[in-house]
């Protein structure tokens, strides 16, 4: 027995996501990594995604919606805000941190100062989906899973990015700070 029509392109987009999507975080891994010429806040940054990952699961769950090819596409989507946002923040650490030589200070005047772009990012893109989130027409059972992902995603990494990854920068790079 073999079967056609909807099953088998949902069995063909499947195998097609669990290339892609391993695939897509790998270049994200190799691309912060030539971005910031370092592992330690390639690290910190690319651990955004778990956190985002996880929101976009809970808010799947929260909602009973059950993980689809739309939803993994989110998972894609949401992965490339959580980095930007923690690119942004990192990036400006790190500057402010070699003008400085002083870590917690570069942390925390950093985490402040990004806080509105962080925040705008974070509004802007959960603002957008609401529409599809809240969609009941044609096409809803495409758009709702979709947005749903990058809603609850987006919560979770904004919480990361405003709160955990500066104290995970600065247990990066604690040993390394120089003492005056």
């Amino acid at each position: 027995i073999t079967y056609g029509g909807q099953f088998e392109q949902l069995e063909s987009a499947t195998n097609r996501l669990m290339f892609v999507i391993p695939l897509t975080l790998l270049l994200i891994l190799i691309v912060l990594y030539i971005a910031l010429q370092s592992k330690h806040d390639t690290l910190v940054v690319f651990s955004g995604i778990p956190l985002a990952l996880t929101g976009g699961v809970l808010a799947l769950w929260i909602r009973g919606i059950p993980l689809s090819i739309s939803a993994g596409v989110g998972f894609i989507a949401l992965s490339g805000v959580a980095v930007l946002n923690g690119l942004v923040m990192i990036t400006f650490i790190t500057n402010l941190r070699q003008k400085t030589n002083q870590l917690v200070y570069s942390i925390i005047r950093g985490a402040i100062a990004r806080l509105r772009a962080v925040l705008m990012t974070a509004l802007v893109a959960s603002l957008g989906f609401l529409p599809m989130a809240l969609s009941t027409g044609t096409g809803a059972e495409v758009q709702r899973p979709l947005a749903t992902v990058v809603i609850g995603g987006i919560l979770s990494s904004t919480f990361l990015t405003l709160l955990v990854l500066p104290g995970l920068y600065y247990w990066a790079h604690k040993k390394y700070q120089t003492k005056k």
